[in-house]
């Protein structure tokens, strides 16, 4: 099991920019891949980005690309979502999770959840 813990949510006004961490403990070298979720009040839990947790690749849902930037660091310890010029459809409680399959977009691909951070973007 992958324990995660996400940190650096807030309140922010449109166009600022945030960075999202996740640090990560426990069995990481099972973790195939790592991503980013969100959940807005109402809605379905949306995938925002991914990352291969060795190999490095990324992948972005299209509301995020150009915009956000998921990375790791070299310990493989800890998930980062840097998100620029964010604006309100972006609040939401972003989840940090971890998959040892396939899984890329689908939440229950994903085998590990972090407890969430909340991000407010006003206008």
């Amino acid at each position: 099991q992958v324990r995660l813990v996400e940190s650096g949510g807030g309140l922010v006004q449109a166009g600022d920019s945030l960075r999202l961490s996740c640090a990560a403990s426990g069995r990481t070298d099972t973790v195939y891949r790592m991503g980013w979720f969100r959940q807005a009040p109402g809605k379905e839990r949306e995938w925002v980005a991914a990352l291969i947790w060795v190999g490095l690749t990324t992948y972005y849902a299209d509301s995020v690309k150009g915009r956000f930037t998921i990375s790791r660091d070299n310990a493989k310890t800890t998930l980062y979502l840097q998100m620029n010029n964010l604006n309100p459809s972006d609040t939401a409680v972003y989840y940090c999770a971890a998959t040892r399959s396939g899984g890329i977009v689908t939440p229950t691909r994903y085998d590990d959840w972090g407890q969430g951070t909340q991000v407010t973007v006003s206008s």
